[in-house]
């Protein structure tokens, strides 16, 4: 393994984009098979251009887009903590966080992120997570700076950030928490939320 490979920061997949895929890719393979199936049986008869069976052929490239659109925004969204600040990404934008923004950092169950009438906001493909840790960043920032932070998370902003924290559901919570708290003052790296600390990285 080369240097610069193992240096290269982790991405860290969030989650949201994930179990998109994993709903979604469903969809976009029935209406490719559809479109294969019905423009096979097309070619059989010999009408394959024929208005009956003209719209089945929208179907393949129709499912291949889709399912190519989704499988980019999950590989597109992630965490990755940087040497200037922690990036979180989705489809199109980014916002990177510098480190002097970043009040605290926790791993702490994903449901916290969403009490009283919050809870309603809980989307089916993450119930399986609510209860798993997720890392949660409370940031700096006046009404405007919060505002233009969250408007760059994506589709998922309003899940992602309420009021001043960010509460990002990762494969693996506390590894990213470790990972950002290295790069943060020593009066912040207690904050952390996992079972134990690393040692700070010198």
């Amino acid at each position: 393994m080369s240097t610069e490979a193992a240096s290269r920061p982790a991405r860290h997949q969030v989650l949201y984009a994930h179990h998109l895929w994993l709903q979604q890719r469903f969809f976009a393979g029935l209406l490719l098979l559809a479109g294969v199936v019905a423009t096979g049986i097309a070619i059989y008869q010999g009408q394959l251009f024929s208005p009956a069976f003209a719209v089945w052929l929208v179907y393949i490239p129709t499912g291949i887009l889709l399912g190519g659109a989704i499988l980019l925004y999950r590989w597109r969204s992630n965490l990755r903590v940087l040497d200037d600040g922690v990036r979180i990404s989705s489809m199109l934008q980014n916002v990177v966080l510098d480190y002097d923004s970043i009040k605290s950092v926790k791993a702490l169950p994903l449901r916290q992120h969403f009490q009283d009438k919050r809870s309603r906001m809980i989307a089916p493909i993450m119930k399986q997570h609510i209860d798993k840790p997720a890392v949660f960043i409370k940031v700096r920032g006046d009404e405007t700076e919060l505002a233009q932070i969250k408007k760059r998370l994506g589709i998922f902003r309003s899940r992602l950030m309420y009021d001043d924290t960010i509460a990002v559901p990762v494969p693996d919570a506390d590894t990213v928490v470790w990972e950002i708290s290295a790069h943060l003052p020593e009066r912040l790296g207690q904050n952390q939320g996992g079972a134990r600390r690393r040692k700070r990285k010198r």
